[in-house]
């Protein structure tokens, strides 16, 4: 309402296509949505970004370079 909110230029996480896999994981308790990155090899996920709608989303491919809308795990 009174601020608005900036857009990043620059990821904040370095994503590699070859360790990663960008994922959306959703609670099944809120139905909190965050947007980050799964290790292939070790599976720990990282939360990068907190998804409240369908721009959220589009940010989030547009600063990783997403084509694909990523898989959501609960």
């Amino acid at each position: 309402m009174f601020f608005k909110r900036s857009k990043r230029e620059t990821p904040l996480f370095a994503y590699d296509p070859a360790k990663h896999k960008p994922i959306m994981r959703k609670s099944i308790c809120t139905g909190e949505t965050t947007a980050g990155f799964k290790d292939l090899k070790t599976g720990t996920y990282v939360d990068v970004m907190l998804i409240r709608g369908e721009g959220d989303l589009e940010e989030f491919m547009r600063l990783y370079g997403l084509s694909d809308r990523p898989v959501t795990e609960y």
